[in-house]
């Protein structure tokens, strides 16, 4: 028996390598000529059709030839890295070229070839694009790809030349260097941009190099299904919203690319819950259009390109009604810094703006790694409430000690926040240790991203368990009482026996938060705590009204009786910290007894329900399912 299992031990890296290397796209090979990436020769004639017929994406035309025109006399791109980054510069090289190589597709003025060129050599002639920091190559040789692919027949031979070096010597063969490699591997966004980029390198330089490219194209397809997977079972992307926004967008990118050229994704989009995930991200918009930035994420969202592919593919407009508001509201400065502007003219299949409809669904509820759930009382009404609820893991990449947390809007206010990510650089720079997730490392001192300034619980004053998991158990859609209810007792487990979280949003009036403990044999100190950019004003021991931009809120804790609440500062405790300027906590702490069960129930009441009967808010266990 052992000798059959040594056997198989040593197969393994056999079948390994075999998967790896399984030949998805097959032999016989036969690629559309230059330009064969997202848009084939021709294919320009319906998004000029689509421009000439609506005015939003005349509009939308009109900002990128702009922007274009705008470069003409910048200089080209130099190399200069931050730190271990130089991703800013391959960002806006795929910016650039991006809109610069769109520009000569649609008009074929020689201005723009000419420019984009400029930045293509400049760029190739880098010495490098910082292999050790692998994201910076992805995106650059994306960039330098597009360019190469789209403006093929106007580049002169030299500069194809140039042009194609790079991708092979400073793209595609440092992917193949396992010091520099192991995104392969992951399961995040760095797989899913390093793979994108990685195709589109071998896609463009296909003919020459056809045993590589097809390795590298094989390679992306196997290797990207390893994050792909992460969107199972619903579509909730485990990094949160702006990781979605780059993960995602790069996955779409290369699916785009791959049906283009060869007719087929390879069952890359049947992949489970990917094709949910575009729901997920539109419910994580509030109707103050803030997103639930849990997590390394940012507060304010942009268009999302990739939103128009995903939409079209499920024939469902509704899908874009967060998008709708984009395109409506607003302006140029804005959808110039997105570097994948032009995919939104490839994906927008002529939708016009008056036929979006708002979705029907109020709530929407996730699993997976980060499990979430997003309720809402309108998506018409611009006062309406919003509530974001998640569950999950600290130990998540890109994570935060915020299992339990929340976000509320309310009356075009974001009244219950979260401070979302800090820059990587502000903490690289003085030292700080951000990448260990270990339960003692530096990167739980961080003020942002430990649990006692989000909205959730710190108990005897302890950080959450980083190998804890907070699993979803139950929710319901019922509209007169949307719930979610999440069992944090994993997150808890040194200083609790149990702790679970119920949210409720009640008659789409006003929000419960309702929380029960038992506790372990001895007593315990139990902080609730709620992030807000108001100003609050303790009315009572039990009572708190948060005034902002005019409009109120109530904060009542409703149990247990006998409770004081407080208020905290946000003033940051290290150097390194970001300043949190015009911010406060509110909450309580209560002295829960040894062997105790205790509940703690806050409700969050706008003002227009402040004369709304509420009753008593019942156990968790009685919530509608």
């Amino acid at each position: 028996m052992k000798t059959v299992l040594k056997f198989l031990v040593a197969l393994l890296p056999v079948f390994t390598s075999a998967r790896a290397q399984t030949d998805h796209i097959g032999t016989q090979v036969s690629l559309p000529n230059h330009p064969r990436i997202l848009l084939l020769k021709g294919e320009e004639d319906a998004i000029k059709r689509t421009v000439g017929l609506d005015k939003t994406w005349e509009k939308m035309h009109g900002i990128i030839l702009a922007e274009c025109d705008a470069l003409m006399d910048v200089p080209p791109i130099e190399r200069i890295q931050i730190g271990r980054r130089l991703l800013g510069k391959s960002r806006e090289g795929l910016r650039r070229i991006f809109f610069l190589a769109y520009a000569w597709r649609m008009t074929q003025q020689e201005n723009y070839l000419r420019r984009a060129e400029k930045e293509l050599l400049a760029i190739s002639a880098f010495s490098d694009w910082n292999p050790s920091h692998f994201l910076d190559v992805g995106e650059m040789t994306m960039a330098v790809a597009i360019g190469y692919d789209w403006l093929y027949h106007g580049l002169s031979e030299s500069a194809r030349n140039q042009i194609k070096t790079a991708i092979l010597k400073k793209g595609i063969e440092p992917s193949l260097n396992e010091k520099y490699n192991s995104w392969l591997k992951v399961t995040n966004n760095w797989n899913q941009v390093c793979n994108a980029g990685m195709a589109y390198g071998a896609l463009a330089i296909f003919e020459d190099q056809p045993e590589l490219a097809k390795r590298i194209i094989n390679r992306s397809i196997s290797s990207v299904a390893l994050p792909m997977n992460d969107y199972n079972p619903d579509g909730a992307y485990p990094e949160g919203y702006s990781y979605w926004g780059y993960g995602t967008s790069f996955n779409v990118m290369l699916i785009s690319a791959l049906e283009k050229a060869f007719g087929s994704d390879y069952g890359l989009s049947a992949q489970p819950g990917f094709l949910k995930t575009a729901a997920y991200l539109e419910n994580m918009t509030g109707p103050t259009g803030n997103a639930f930035n849990y997590s390394d994420s940012g507060l304010a969202g942009g268009l999302e390109s990739s939103m128009f592919w995903f939409a079209n593919k499920l024939k469902d407009p509704s899908l874009l009604w967060v998008e709708r508001s984009h395109l409506m509201n607003d302006g140029a400065n804005r959808f110039v810094k997105d570097r994948l502007l032009p995919s939104v003219m490839l994906w927008s299949a002529g939708v016009g703006v008056s036929s979006v409809k708002e979705p029907k669904e109020l709530m929407w509820t996730g699993a997976g790694k980060t499990p979430v759930a997003l309720m809402r009382s309108s998506w018409t009404d611009p006062a309406a409430i919003f509530l974001g609820f998640k569950g999950g893991s600290p130990s998540m990449n890109h994570a935060h000690m915020d299992a339990g947390s929340f976000v509320m809007d309310a009356d075009g206010v974001r009244w219950a926040m979260d401070f979302g990510m800090q820059d990587y650089e502000s903490l690289e720079s003085k030292g700080v240790d951000l990448w260990n997730k270990k339960q003692d490392s530096q990167r739980w001192q961080v003020f942002r991203y430990n649990n006692f300034v989000h909205n959730t619980l710190t108990i005897n004053n302890k950080m959450q368990q980083v190998e804890g998991d907070a699993r979803m158990t139950s929710s319901s859609k019922t509209p007169v009482f949307m719930n979610a209810i999440a069992d944090l007792t994993p997150i808890y487990n040194q200083s609790v026996l149990k702790a679970v979280r119920g949210v409720a949003l009640v008659n789409k009036a006003y929000v419960v938060v309702r929380d029960e403990l038992e506790t372990a044999p001895a007593e315990t100190t139990v902080r609730w705590t709620m992030l807000t950019p108001a100003d609050v004003k303790l009315l009572g021991k039990n009572k708190a009204e948060l005034t902002k931009d005019g409009k109120k809120l109530i904060l009542e804790v409703q149990e247990p009786a006998k409770v004081t609440l407080q208020t905290w500062s946000t003033e940051p405790p290290h150097d390194y910290d970001a300043a949190n300027p015009g911010t406060i906590r509110v909450g309580f702490e209560v002295k829960a007894p040894a062997n105790s069960k205790t509940a703690l129930t806050v409700l969050l009441i706008p003002e227009k329900a402040e004369k709304t009967a509420r009753p008593k808010v019942q156990p968790l266990e009685k919530w509608v399912k």
